[in-house]
């Protein structure tokens, strides 16, 4: 998987995410969706990534994903940031995964 970030997309992120202050993680959150088959792709800030999350390319971030879930996205995908809604877009050259994506803090508060 690549993802290629907007240079809006990386303003915002750098805002949240200082160097060395947690990971970026794709999901396809499916928590109260009635299935795993259904669910919403989300940005998440965590502390680190999981034992087994595979690594995306892309830069300025390292973006990890669960392999069970990279059935769900496309090889090649931007991620941008529209101010207007203030909410980051997902999306390929074929779709829109989503248009009103949050980059939610997931760490473990000390």
């Amino acid at each position: 998987m690549h993802i290629t970030f907007t240079d809006e997309a990386v303003q915002q992120i750098k805002q949240k995410l200082p160097p060395g202050s947690g990971e970026l993680k794709l999901v396809f959150d499916s928590e109260g969706c009635g299935c795993s088959a259904n669910g919403v792709p989300s940005l998440w800030i965590v502390d680190k990534p999981e034992e087994h999350d595979l690594r995306a390319d892309g830069s300025p971030f390292e973006l990890w994903y669960e392999k069970k879930q990279e059935v769900y996205f496309e090889d090649y995908m931007t991620l941008d940031y529209r101010s207007a809604n203030r909410s980051y877009v997902l999306k390929s050259k074929g779709q829109i995964y989503n248009s009103l994506m949050q980059l939610t803090d997931k760490r473990e508060k000390n």
